[in-house]
C-alpha cells in the first residue's frame, strides 16, 4: 500500500527579505564591533548570497539607517519599556531597519513591514523577541502611518 506524503511547499525568500537580512547583519555587526558603515557594507556585498538580494533596496535601507541612527533611536525609545542599550542586538537592528522602512518606504504597507520584522526576529532573535518587536512596531505604526493604520481599524 502506497501512502502519499504531502510536502510543505518550499518558500523561497524574496529578494527584499534577503536584503533585509543583510541590513540586519550589518547593523548587528556595527552595534557589536563598530566600524564604518562603508566598510561593513563592502564586507556584506562580498558574501556569496548577496547576489540574490535586492541591491538597490539593500543600499537605500542600510545607508538610510546608518545615516539616521540618532533620529531613529529617538523615534523608537518612547515605545520601549527599557533603554535601547538593554535590547538584544538583533531586536535593536530589527527595530531600526523597520522604523526606517515605516518612515521612508511609504509604498510598502505597514503590515508587510511588521510581518517582515516578525519573521526576522523569529529567525534570528531570542525565543520571544518577535513578540516584543511586534508590540513596539504596532505602536510605532500608529504614530508613523496615521492614515494607513486608521483605515485598518
Amino acid at each position: 500500500m502506497q501512502t502519499s506524503v504531502q510536502k510543505k511547499p518550499i518558500r523561497c525568500k524574496s529578494r527584499r527579505r534577503i536584503a533585509r537580512e543583510f541590513v540586519l547583519q550589518g547593523i548587528y555587526q556595527w552595534r557589536l564591533a563598530g566600524g564604518s558603515a562603508g566598510s561593513i557594507e563592502e564586507q556584506l556585498r562580498q558574501a556569496g548570497e548577496f547576489i540574490r538580494a535586492d541591491e538597490l533596496f539593500f543600499t537605500n535601507l542600510f545607508k538610510g539607517v546608518m545615516c539616521d541612527i540618532n533620529n531613529l533611536e529617538k523615534t523608537i525609545q518612547p515605545f520601549l519599556d527599557r533603554s535601547l542599550t538593554e535590547l538584544s542586538p538583533v531586536e535593536y537592528a530589527i527595530l531600526l531597519l523597520s522604523t526606517y522602512e515605516l518612515i521612508h518606504f511609504l509604498e510598502v504597507p505597514y503590515r508587510a513591514i511588521i510581518n517582515e520584522a516578525i519573521e526576522l526576529a523569529r529567525t534570528y532573535g531570542g525565543s520571544d523577541g518577535y513578540k516584543y518587536v511586534n508590540g513596539v512596531l504596532d505602536k510605532l505604526a500608529v504614530k508613523l502611518r496615521v492614515v494607513e493604520t486608521a483605515s485598518k481599524m
